[in-house]
């Protein structure tokens, strides 16, 4: 497992044995057996079960916290190819902060509604506020994402300002959806299903490109199609749109 990680791009997966109640691997040495007792009994694990640890940058550590499960499950032969198992991921972070700068940006929509609303915005620190966010998953496949939307322009301008847009930006660049929420739009919400995604799981195709009717390669390009393809002036004025050449040099 650990040549495996550092095969995926990371510095390595720490782990820890335990066979017949014996503690073995470096962790463990290090450790001693006693601590590791408290560890294996503060998580549930028996007596032939084993530990695996991802450190680092959390991102990065519960990327390969992820990935290592999946990998183990896969060995072990614990998931049941027969199963479609279900679940709801809800309660995601509204922002998040920027590794390297510190900078609260939004980690998912901006534009779904915040949890507490504008009070919460007011009162708590940005990386505490939870977004009304949720996927459904499948198999450890994303099929759907949705959210409630954000309909409030008080609320839509607050949440920007976190993220460090000014109202002239939001007015700027978001004019048709800030104006219809002055005209009072509805609360709204949905989920948009990936059927393709479906697709995918029913016929038991691990790659979605062997379900997508014609699927672009590494380019962007719909070798099937053609596309993209080159735009006629015609085309183009029927659009209203004008190409301007760089500035040479």
């Amino acid at each position: 497992m650990n040549s495996w990680a550092q095969g995926e791009g990371f510095a390595g997966l720490g782990y820890a044995t335990r066979k017949g109640g014996e503690w073995g691997g470096p962790i463990a040495k290090n450790h001693g057996s006693d601590k590791m007792d408290v560890l294996a009994a503060e998580l549930g694990i028996g007596p032939d079960d084993g530990l695996f640890f991802a450190a680092g940058k959390e991102a990065t550590a519960a990327k390969l916290a992820g990935f290592a499960r999946t990998r183990v499950a896969e060995q072990l032969e614990l998931i049941d190819p027969n199963r479609f198992e279900m679940c709801w991921i809800v309660d995601f972070p509204m922002f998040e902060a920027d590794e390297e700068t510190g900078k609260i940006d939004f980690s998912h929509n901006p534009f779904s509604m915040p949890q507490g609303e504008l009070e919460a915005l007011e009162t708590k620190d940005p990386l505490d506020i939870l977004a009304w966010q949720y996927d459904i998953v499948c198999n450890g496949v994303e099929l759907s994402s949705g959210a409630i939307r954000n309909h409030r322009p008080d609320i839509m301008y607050k949440t920007f300002e976190i993220a460090g847009y000014s109202q002239a930006d939001v007015d700027a660049n978001f004019s048709g959806m800030i104006n219809a929420f002055k005209y009072g739009a509805p609360p709204h919400g949905g989920s948009a299903p990936g059927v393709d995604r479906i697709v995918m799981l029913l016929a038991d195709e691990p790659n979605i490109r062997e379900v997508v009717v014609f699927p672009m390669n590494q380019k962007a390009e719909d070798l099937m199609m053609g596309a993209p393809a080159p735009v006629s002036e015609k085309q183009l004025k029927e659009l209203g749109i004008r190409i301007v050449d760089g500035p040479k040099g």
